[in-house]
């Protein structure tokens, strides 16, 4: 099996980069995989000093079949950076493992990967593939699951999937006015269109939520497996886009190393595991969680 070359994405937080790395360093099969790594410049000139200490840390990274990388000469954004560097790698390669840098993967997280991209490749309905996973009841251990909905938090994809994304999202003008569409997109979570509008006005930047709006569109699922092989480490003051300390994605990381996983071509999405994989995008829930953050601020 030919292996997809891993993409990370990186910033200012050295002591959570440190952790992705070190942790993705264990994993079974990173001796023979290629690692890009990809440094954005500086907002600004109070960030000078901490990309820069990631940067020299970068640069003793070993463990790896290759490692390559690429600085960026000014800030390009974590949208931008993605969509550019994601681009360039999955054209060359045909796949693309990606993380970002407050990520810590489990030792089985390239396996998995790397079997499920071999698994789907030719599956037309397959639009990418999750490392992460919040605790879903009653699933195999080793088995996997569907969703409408893809997950940044450690994910993979094939080049022709990728390339079919609209960035630019041409049909929004539409979509923001039809109320059947915009509830049918919401049905993965009630937050996905009101992010899409702010990420048209210009309030957020993030290239994920237009990579799903895309997947609802095409009607793609994306597989998830029942037991996590990635945790974000991200949920403090130095996250790009996430700084909350209560969530309700918090997950055990997959400590079996198994190697083999039990995959499914049954797309079918079940009621029962849709329900519970939408709660943290619940609109209660997310209140809670507002109100806790504010508390404990």
């Amino acid at each position: 099996m030919e292996l997809s070359p891993v993409l990370l994405f990186t910033y200012k937080r050295l002591d959570q980069t440190r952790q992705t790395v070190e942790a993705l360093r264990r994993n079974q099969l990173a001796d023979q995989s290629e690692l890009y790594i990809f440094s954005d410049g500086p907002r600004s000139e109070a960030d000078t000093d901490k990309v820069e200490r990631v940067r020299q840390y970068l640069k003793t990274i070993n463990g790896f079949k290759k490692t390559t990388l690429k600085i960026a000469d000014r800030n390009q954004g974590l949208a931008a950076s993605i969509i550019g560097g994601v681009t360039e790698l999955i054209n060359r390669y045909g796949t693309a493992i990606v993380l970002e840098d407050d990520l810590v993967t489990s030792s089985n997280f390239l396996s998995f990967c790397n079997q499920a991209l071999s698994y789907y490749k030719d599956d037309p309905q397959v639009f990418s593939l999750s490392g992460y996973t919040r605790p879903i009841p009653g699933l195999k251990e080793n088995g996997v699951y569907f969703t409408s909905r893809a997950s940044s938090w450690g994910w993979a994809s094939w080049k022709e999937k990728w390339n079919e994304v609209d960035w630019a999202v041409s049909d929004y003008a539409s979509f923001s006015s039809d109320s059947k569409a915009r509830r049918a997109f919401n049905r993965m979570g009630s937050d996905m269109a009101g992010m899409l509008d702010r990420q048209m006005r210009g309030e957020l930047d993030s290239w994920a939520i237009r990579w799903c709006y895309h997947q609802f569109r095409k009607n793609y699922v994306t597989v998830f497996p029942a037991t996590s092989k990635v945790r974000n480490i991200g949920f403090n003051e130095n996250a790009s886009n996430t700084t909350n300390r209560f969530n309700s994605f918090r997950t055990e990381l997959d400590g079996s190393g198994n190697q083999s996983f039990e995959f499914s071509r049954n797309f079918s999405l079940d009621k029962g595991i849709i329900r519970e994989f939408t709660k943290p995008y619940w609109l209660s829930e997310r209140i809670k969680n507002k109100v806790l953050n504010a508390i404990f601020a």
